[in-house]
């Protein structure tokens, strides 16, 4: 599978690609558990963490949208643990996502390789375009971020597609991060290395790629 940017989003995306084959997705690892609870009280205090949220938030405004009303993944699950809630726990692999999601504030999509078909490419979405959201909501993306193979749009940086969605069983893992190239290629290197140690540790398998695509 290669991923590609195109010109217009390149200019202003630093996306981070990392592919873990051989993985064993489970609904519930105890170990993560008590790490991400770790996290949930560390998290909501850190400052430093609001210069990345205001340069996703430009991010988004690049492309028409408007971060209050639409919010980054990764800004919504701060939100949350700032109001005293937890991260939601899914499956092994998705909980590894929201929770460098959350540390690193940057937006992250997960994927099940064996549901994209063919090349990937991150563009700008066409008029008209949309796909069915993992909550069964229809996800517009006509004019906004998308991740699309040969079958259409499948993922953008706020909601992911049910076409795509990994469960338990999955065993090829494509996460995605939307960083802003205002942040840098440091921060950007740093929530890939981190994402993949994590997904190792907690959903086993092999890196069989990992790249800043520039």
């Amino acid at each position: 599978m290669r991923v590609t940017v195109s010109p217009e989003v390149a200019a202003h995306v630093l996306a981070g690609v990392l592919t873990i084959d051989d993985a064993t997705v489970v609904e519930r690892h105890p170990e993560l558990d008590a790490a991400m609870s770790g996290a949930e009280k560390v998290v909501p205090r850190q400052d430093a963490l609001a210069e990345v949220v205001a340069s996703v938030r430009g991010m988004y405004r690049r492309f028409g949208v408007d971060p209050t009303k639409t919010r980054p993944s990764s800004e919504a699950l701060l939100r949350r643990l700032r109001k005293g809630e937890p991260l939601p726990r899914i499956n092994s692999a998705v909980d590894v996502c929201n929770w460098c999601s959350v540390e690193t504030q940057l937006p992250f999509g997960l994927y099940d390789r064996a549901a994209i078909d063919g090349d990937v490419i991150l563009r700008v979405g066409l008029d008209g375009e949309e796909y069915a959201g993992i909550r069964k909501d229809t996800v517009h993306v006509a004019g906004r971020l998308t991740l699309a193979d040969s079958r259409g749009p499948f993922g953008n940086p706020t909601s992911d597609s049910a076409r795509t969605m990994v469960v338990p069983g999955a065993t090829r893992l494509v996460f995605v991060i939307f960083a802003p190239r205002a942040v840098g290629r440091d921060v950007a290197s740093h929530a890939l290395d981190l994402t993949a140690s994590r997904a190792l540790r907690f959903c086993g398998g092999v890196v069989s790629s990992s790249e800043l695509l520039v």
